[in-house]
C-alpha cells in the first residue's frame, strides 16, 4: 500500500527549483523518507532550498535545471510505502490509513459496513462508514462517537451521534 505524503505544486524561478506541499506533520520529515516515488515508480531525492510557510518546501532535484523541467513535474503525487512509516509510540495512536477497511460495528455488535475513508475537511476528522458510496455515512472521529479501535481485529466500534431536536421545533 502506498501513502500520499506530498505533491509537487509549482516551479519557482528559472533554474529548476520547485515547490512541494508536504502532507506530513513535520513538513521537513518528507525529506527523511528513503524513497519518495510517484505513481509510475520514479524515485525522487530532493535537496532542500528553503522551508516556506504552510508546509511548503522549496526544493531542487538532480537533472531538473530549468523552469520547463520543473513545470513538467507539477501535480506529481509523492508516495511512500506504508511500511516506511515509523511505528506508533502509544496504544491510542495510529495512522488514519490503518483504519480504512476496518469493519465498523455498533455497540450492540451490528454491522455498519466498513471504514471507507478518513476525511479532514477543516472542521474535524470524520470516518466515512458504509458498504459503498453514496450510501455511506460520515461519523465524527471523536472518542464519544468512536470509543474503541482494535487494529488487530480490524474493527472500530461506533456510537452514531443522535440529533437532538431543538425546543422551538416542538
Amino acid at each position: 500500500m502506498s501513502l500520499l505524503v506530498g505533491e509537487i505544486t509549482a516551479p519557482h524561478g528559472i533554474r529548476g527549483a520547485f515547490k512541494v506541499q508536504s502532507y506530513t506533520a513535520d513538513p521537513l520529515a518528507l525529506l527523511d523518507y528513503p524513497e519518495l516515488k510517484d505513481a509510475r515508480g520514479r524515485v525522487f531525492k530532493f535537496k532542500l532550498v528553503q522551508s516556506l510557510n504552510g508546509g511548503v518546501l522549496l526544493v531542487t532535484l538532480a537533472g531538473v535545471t530549468d523552469r520547463n523541467g520543473a513545470e513538467a513535474l507539477r501535480g506529481t503525487k509523492l508516495l511512500i510505502a506504508r511500511e516506511a512509516l515509523p511505528p506508533t509510540e502509544d496504544e491510542d495512536e495510529f495512522y488514519y490509513t490503518d483504519l480504512i477497511g476496518c469493519n465498523a460495528v455498533a455497540v450492540d455488535g451490528a454491522s455498519l459496513g466498513k471504514v471507507l475513508a478518513v476525511h479532514d475537511f477543516g472542521a474535524g476528522v470524520f470516518l466515512e462508514v458504509g458498504e459503498t458510496r453514496p450510501t455511506s455515512t460520515m461519523i465524527p472521529f471523536s472518542h464519544e462517537s468512536v470509543p474503541e479501535i482494535d487494529l488487530e481485529q480490524k474493527t472500530v466500534t461506533i456510537i452514531p451521534p443522535i440529533l437532538k431536536a431543538s425546543d422551538d421545533q416542538e
